[in-house]
């Protein structure tokens, strides 16, 4: 060995071994803070010191929810785009790692929410009566002028035959208050099985619900509040638990509740849908996709009685929804149960098929990647909670509610008796609306780049009269227009019974005013996840098949 070669030899393994004395641990992970001491000298939940964080626990899915976990892909068309509208064009962005339901939420699901608002908030009481109307599904949406659809009409919704079906005709406002409603009732579950609150709570002739259920926020805020001191919650269990002789009860609460309770489940992101469809981590090789197509699915069946059935729920052609009278292809005309076609690789069923579904953006032709490419949402509105005179919060009260005039004319609750009330601090859902580049003035000495043009879209005005008999009726708006393009716009994604294989494409994307419900629309419910994003999967070198 030369004398140059040896040197450079004998410099790498110094850098090397520089290196790796230098990096202070290993890429493990996990045990760097088994045995932690704050910098303050106190360990976390030592009962002589102020500051008690709960017990952490492994974290796990909640009934009927998956584990996703995230990454980075290519969100969007890269297929030619024969529709040539250029609003999916692709994008390179991260997802972090969530949960995600299994199915779309059912009939049977949602007719919970339903029973569960009659029985709280009873329609005999005239100030309940709106409640009970705004939630309800709008059945009319199975309505056409030439096509006899009563019968999904009158029974989609109730009859127990479609249970297991996708709930249908519920507009992205439903399906919002459907998961803040689901996120209490978890919440409420979960603090039941830990014995927190009495498990007959809703047997308890002495409790007053209404405005006094269970709210998840007021119970993280005030816990010993909430039930109105009706002996619910289990103090003494709570308190034994955490073994504190003395405890400072508000902060042990707090702590012991935050470390317990449910996450919030909401819709999911755009992102997150299509990288749930697209399932590529099962089609990958290190760190590699080996396709942009959607991983280990086929659309028919391969092999045994039914090879080349259809295993998504789709339209093959005109005039043909299941295919032939004794050998139907894909099982259904209309909707289907939802888990009557295998799930894709993340264990998700109809992710292509069976009823396109709701997500949480808000629709805007071109996605912002240069704005963000982690974590894409457009549709934050900042909010806060309205302070009382008595240094609480303000909550909605019986008879005092606010509520949204949708489609159908239907009046929906923005929140419930007993919930917290909000201001808004920003919106931001037309965040860089009418942008310098986008302007036909730009290079205008006179324009400001920093300015945004708030009426870019100039989209219809929605306008609403009650008539003599107390209906709530939708106006034309009569002004020319140029774009429907507004606020209220949100992202759909996904094929349904209704639409031809075009919109099985994970990639595609339609939308539909947040107001308004359709037979071809259902929705899921997702929630974020917040442990170690890998959750201990092994590194092998192919995806799983």
């Amino acid at each position: 060995m030369n004398k140059s070669r040896f040197i450079l030899v004998l410099t790498l393994m110094t850098s090397l071994i520089f290196f790796s004395s230098c990096g202070g641990g290993s890429r493990k992970g996990g045990g760097g803070t088994k045995n932690f001491t704050s910098r303050s000298g106190w360990k976390p939940n030592d009962q002589k010191g102020w500051m008690f964080t709960g017990k952490k626990t492994k974290e796990k899915a909640w009934t009927g929810m998956v584990y996703v976990e995230g990454g980075s892909f290519t969100m969007g068309q890269v297929k030619t785009d024969v529709m040539r509208d250029w609003n999916n064009t692709p994008r390179r962005m991260q997802v972090r790692s969530f949960y995600m339901g299994d199915a779309e939420v059912t009939n049977y699901e949602y007719r919970e929410y339903m029973a569960w608002i009659a029985y709280v908030f009873p329609s005999s009481d005239p100030n309940n009566k709106l409640i009970n109307q705004g939630i309800l599904p709008d059945t009319l949406v199975w309505g056409n002028k030439l096509s006899r659809n009563e019968l999904f009409i009158n029974e989609y919704l109730r009859n127990p035959s479609f249970d297991y079906y996708p709930v249908v005709g519920v507009n992205w406002l439903q399906a919002d208050r459907y998961c803040d409603w689901l996120t209490d009732r978890a919440n409420e579950k979960a603090m039941m099985e830990k014995g927190y609150i009495d498990k007959d709570l809703y047997l308890n002739e002495e409790v007053n619900l209404g405005a006094n259920h269970f709210n998840t926020e007021r119970f993280q805020q005030k816990p010993d509040e909430v039930f109105e001191g009706d002996n619910i919650i289990d103090t003494a269990r709570i308190l034994k638990e955490i073994k504190v002789k003395q405890p400072n009860s508000r902060i042990n609460y707090r702590a012991t509740m935050n470390s317990n309770l449910v996450s919030q489940f909401r819709l999911p992101t755009e992102a997150e849908w299509e990288y749930a469809a697209l399932a590529l981590p099962a089609d990958r090789e290190f760190n590699n996709y080996q396709s942009k197509n959607v991983a280990g699915y086929n659309l028919r069946q391969e092999r045994g009685r039914k090879r080349g059935d259809f295993m998504e729920n789709f339209k093959q052609g005109r005039g043909d929804y299941s295919g032939i009278g004794g050998w139907g292809n894909d099982a259904n005309a209309i909707t289907n149960d939802v888990k009557y076609y295998p799930s894709n690789p993340f264990g998700l069923y109809g992710m292509l098929g069976n009823v396109a579904e709701w997500t949480a953006d808000v629709y805007r032709p071109i996605i912002d990647d240069e704005a963000n490419d982690f974590n894409y949402y457009r549709g934050n509105i900042y909010t806060r909670r309205i302070e009382n005179a008595d240094g609480g919060f303000e909550t909605y009260q019986e008879g005092e509610l606010v509520y949204d005039t949708l489609d159908n004319g239907q009046l929906l609750a923005r929140g419930l008796p007993g919930q917290y009330k909000y201001e808004v601090i920003e919106d931001a859902r037309d965040y860089r609306d009418g942008d310098y580049r986008s302007s036909l003035q730009i290079g205008s000495d006179e324009f400001d780049p920093n300015e945004t043009n708030d009426e870019m879209y100039n989209s219809p005005v929605r306008n609403f009269t009650v008539s003599d008999d107390g209906r709530v009726i939708m106006e034309k708006d009569a002004g020319k227009r140029t774009s429907e393009i507004s606020k209220s716009l949100r992202v759909v994604k996904g094929g349904s019974w209704q639409d031809d294989i075009y919109w099985l494409d994970p990639g595609q994307r339609r939308y539909l005013n947040e107001a308004s419900g359709a037979a071809w629309i259902g929705f899921r419910v997702a929630q974020d996840y917040t442990g170690n994003e890998q959750m201990g999967t092994k590194r092998s070198k192919r995806g799983a098949k």
